[in-house]
């Protein structure tokens, strides 16, 4: 049948007038993208009848039924498109709900968009570049779209109900592009329409105003077509539900809630190894990574190539390298498996930071670099902390193994005074500072990494000076960050809304619930688990598809359990640490019996789906180190894209964040009397 235009857009008004309990919404939209290929698209608009279906003719070779299911707090919302012809086509649907209006609502799209990215800097998804925005299903923790409203005190969800299991690849980032095979893939997202806010989806994937290919690289809009042959027919379902809430931070684990019970993530079942068969493998990667520098031994664990895993010259005491805790980790192991070779090697560490590892100023060194003989004279409350963290570790466990270490001690409590004197009057820490102590970046963001090390300090030294410093900061978390829930900028190689300080703000609380008691350590749990929803929000409740060709599928990565980074940085990980003993813990205090659940998918998922290993290196040249950048969605940090790994990474921090996820207990342990 030959159509009469090359290639139609067709704009269709369904005003069925969809009432749901307690809310309603007035109109929804619905546009049909047809493409003939090598031509530009052109468009018609049509009205649904009264029954909700637009019958094929010549211009329009599909049937389109829409029909909507009324529950009591929900409406479901089944499309069929069957095509008559063979057809390239892409479908799409606003859904305006003029009870929220778009100022002052506050969208959440799970792991990619909280309320409306203000922290996000240019050239990142936010409403500075655009208020409207619709975005690929796989860039999302949950396949999910919501709108909450402070004032009214409610907000709606539009979720995605169709197993997602297939996608195709295209041939380029923008323009309008061809799947190259079947795909279940779609998009997500909002907007404003007057001064209302309308949720969207759509079929197949596209992504409007910019499409995001890399970090801080928005690129013009991609719209993908699905082929429909003759006969065929795709049926699209979403599911609408209103969503009472007192506030934001209520809204994000209403949403949680949500999305767990639909999509109901369960662990992943096919283990093929033990806990301690997983510690054997990373301890290749202890033993191959070994570096002596003279002045400062450690693992190298930073800048490195997939292609080689070669070591470099660089020691990094936390964030990515975290020579310490591997240190300490590999000390442990050691001690209890009578590893000889490794436990010289942990050793060796400690002492040549005991010795060489702080600065004329006590602060420690945070990243050297030997091969370019240059070290950061930039410092990070961030990595001071994890260093303290790892030493307060070590200390502990030394003096339970009856071994004293006087100096190191003395270097530790000196470093705490030299912080102390950055603490602001309201209670946070500024990001960065220099050797002199001026500050650099006065961001609160990574504040709460502080209160680790200071409520293990006080554990250790038994001296109130440190809760009552930790007391302050939390005040700080309270006011500053749980309370407006505003979790931004405490990675170091971002400025933006990112999982890690949500995570670092609900360990915090799990720290200072571990020296306190009665009412304050009632007060701590709660904070915890407000803030602990917010880092859930970045774990993924499904398993993105992966196209024949991209090597995270072929391997059969599932998604399910890994967290996505930062808005600036799209890539997910296994930044996790002991938040899955965080999790465990707030399941038994305020008897959420989701967050155990989900700590376990989460363990095992992460543990060794990606872990290189003999005759299965997982994309990596050596065994043990698990890789970092995990490009799981239309984007790269630098090189690869989707289904593959950056060329460069940091094995330091994954191994370090496995090895804790493996090692259950061990602050509990910390701090029993």
């Amino acid at each position: 049948m030959k159509m009469k235009l090359p290639i139609l857009i067709l704009l269709v008004f369904c005003t069925l007038g969809i009432k749901l309990h307690a809310f309603q919404y007035n109109e929804a939209t619905y546009e049909l993208k047809l493409l003939k290929p090598g031509n530009p698209s052109s468009s018609i608009t049509i009205k649904l009848d009264n029954t909700g279906s637009y019958p094929a003719n010549d211009d329009v070779p599909l049937d389109i039924k829409v029909q909507v299911s009324n529950e009591a707090d929900y409406a479901d919302i089944k499309i069929d498109i069957v095509a008559k012809e063979n057809v390239y086509f892409n479908f799409s649907s606003k859904i305006q709900f003029e009870d929220i209006a778009y100022d002052p609502g506050m969208i959440l799209l799970p792991g990619y968009w909280y309320r409306k990215n203000l922290r996000s800097p240019d050239n990142a998804p936010s409403v500075r570049e655009s208020t409207n925005w619709l975005i690929r299903e796989d860039r999302l923790s949950t396949p999910l779209v919501s709108v909450f409203d402070p004032s009214r005190q409610y907000g709606y969800s539009l979720i995605r109900m169709d197993d997602i299991l297939t996608t195709a690849l295209t041939t380029h980032d923008s323009g309008e592009v061809i799947l190259s095979g079947d795909s279940d893939l779609g998009a997500l997202g909002f907007g404003k329409n007057g001064d209302y806010t309308y949720l969207e989806f759509a079929y197949p994937h596209a992504e409007h105003p910019y499409t995001y290919i890399r970090k801080l690289t928005l690129v013009e809009p991609v719209t993908a077509f699905s082929k429909l042959g003759k006969g065929q027919k795709r049926t699209l379902n979403y599911r609408i539900q209103k969503h009472e809430s007192k506030d934001y931070s209520d809204f994000v684990a209403s949403i949680w809630h949500h999305s767990y019970d639909i999509l109901t993530p369960v662990p992943l079942r096919d283990q093929k190894f033990t806990d301690l068969e997983i510690k054997k493998e990373l301890v290749k990667y202890f033993k191959s990574s070994y570096v002596d520098f003279e002045t400062l031994k450690g693992f190298s664990g930073v800048h490195i190539e997939t292609a080689s895993c070669e070591s470099t010259g660089i020691l990094e005491i936390g964030f990515i390298g975290r020579v310490l805790l591997n240190a300490f980790n590999a000390l442990e192991f050691a001690e209890a498996n009578h590893d000889q070779e490794l436990l010289d090697m942990a050793h060796a560490i400690f002492a040549s930071y005991e010795a060489n590892g702080f600065n004329k100023d006590g602060l420690i060194r945070e990243v050297v670099d030997f091969d370019k003989r240059t070290e950061t004279n930039v410092y990070s409350i961030r990595r001071q902390s994890e260093g303290l963290y790892a030493m307060l570790f070590y200390l502990q466990y030394e003096r339970r193994m009856k071994r004293a270490h006087p100096i190191l001690e003395s270097k530790v409590r000196t470093l705490f005074d030299a912080l102390m004197k950055l603490q602001m009057p309201d209670g946070s820490f500024p990001r960065k500072f220099d050797t002199k102590l001026q500050v650099i970046d006065e961001t609160g963001g990574s504040t709460p990494s502080i209160v680790l090390p200071l409520a293990m300090a006080y554990q250790y030294f038994k001296d109130k000076k440190y809760l009552d410093i930790a007391r302050k900061v939390v005040q700080y978390q309270e006011e500053a960050i749980i309370g407006p829930s505003d979790y931004f900028s405490s990675t170091l190689d971002a400025d933006c809304e990112d999982k890690e300080a949500s995570l670092y703000a609900a360990t915090a609380m799990y720290y200072m619930a571990q020296i306190t008691k009665g009412k304050e350590r009632d007060h701590y749990v709660k904070l915890a688990k407000k803030a602990a929803y917010f880092t859930l929000s970045w774990y993924y409740t499904w398993d993105v598809p992966f196209a024949q060709g991209q090597m995270l599928g072929d391997i059969g990565l599932k998604s399910r359990g890994w967290g996505n980074v930062s808005v600036e940085n799209n890539h997910i990980d296994v930044f996790i640490f002991e938040f899955d003993e965080v999790l465990d813990w707030l399941a038994e205090e305020t008897n959420e019996k989701d967050f155990a659940a989900f700590a376990q998918v989460i363990r095992t998922s992460m543990r060794e789906q990606l872990l290189p290993h003999q005759d299965n290196l997982m994309g990596i040249a050596k065994p043990g180190y698990y890789p970092e950048v995990v490009q799981h969605t239309a984007w790269d940090y630098g090189k690869n894209g989707k289904g593959f790994y950056n060329d460069i990474f940091a094995p330091g921090w994954t191994v370090a964040s496995i090895w804790e996820l493996l090692t259950l207990g061990r602050t509990s342990n910390y701090f029993r009397k």
